[in-house]
């Protein structure tokens, strides 16, 4: 039973990495919906809410880093309990920056709040919201239940993000021929647009980690291959 006990421990301390890695997760859907929330509907103090949610995520982040790095100091942990540390510090970077994504949203809200954007548009980004939030959703639940088929799922919508993406900016090209005057407003549209893309390569890329946790087949890590999103 003694040797038991270390063990015990051991697995005790990684179970409450993943809870972190959980409330962190869903702290980040929080900022993300209420992000995209007040772009449809103007919200100050929602707003306000997005960027301190943003401001909790990032130090949860260093913590769960700070937490994964004591772990692995303590127990040297090897094979698939290694590549779950790592996995969950990697998924806790990609949150960061969803997060970041989602403030960076809700500040576009600011910008155009009083502006009427055109039906079709808008309809290419509520379109291209709702596959987004699915595919948060569904990073953060494969990855805490280390399912390889949701994981793999991901790629899939994001086919479908990058096509409503190209039909977007079509779309408000468009719009900015058909009105010069609404250029000054619709360039945040185009803004919004790739910053939903950013999020839905972002929850690929946890779809990937989770794989490569699970089966140690490396994955082409959509974001490795752009340069960052801007802060």
């Amino acid at each position: 039973m003694e040797r038991r006990y270390p063990r015990m421990r051991f697995q005790k301390k990684l179970d409450e990495l993943k809870e972190e890695v959980d409330k962190m997760g869903q702290a980040t859907l929080k900022a993300y919906r209420e992000a995209f929330s007040t772009f449809i509907d103007y919200d100050a103090e929602l707003v306000n809410s997005v960027m301190e949610t943003n401001r909790k995520v990032h130090d949860m982040g260093y913590q769960i880093e700070h937490d994964a790095m004591s772990i692995i100091a303590a127990e040297q942990p090897v094979a698939g309990d290694l590549r779950f540390i790592e996995t969950s510090i990697k998924v806790s970077s990609h949150l960061k920056r969803i997060a970041g994504l989602a403030s960076n949203i809700a500040d576009i809200a600011r910008h155009i709040k009083d502006e009427e954007i055109p039906e079709k548009p808008m309809f290419d980004l509520q379109r291209m919201a709702d596959i987004v939030d699915g595919m948060v959703s569904k990073g953060l639940a494969a990855f805490l239940a280390k399912n390889m088929n949701v994981a793999r799922e991901l790629h899939r919508d994001d086919d479908k993000v990058d096509d409503l993406f190209d039909h977007a900016l079509k779309d408000i090209t468009k719009s900015m021929f058909q009105d010069k005057e609404s250029i000054s407003y619709l360039i945040y549209l185009l803004f919004l647009a790739r910053f939903l893309e950013r999020i839905a390569d972002r929850a690929e890329n946890i779809g990937d980690r989770t794989i490569f946790m699970i089966t140690c087949e490396k994955q082409q890590f959509t974001v490795d291959k752009k340069p960052e999103e801007p802060e």
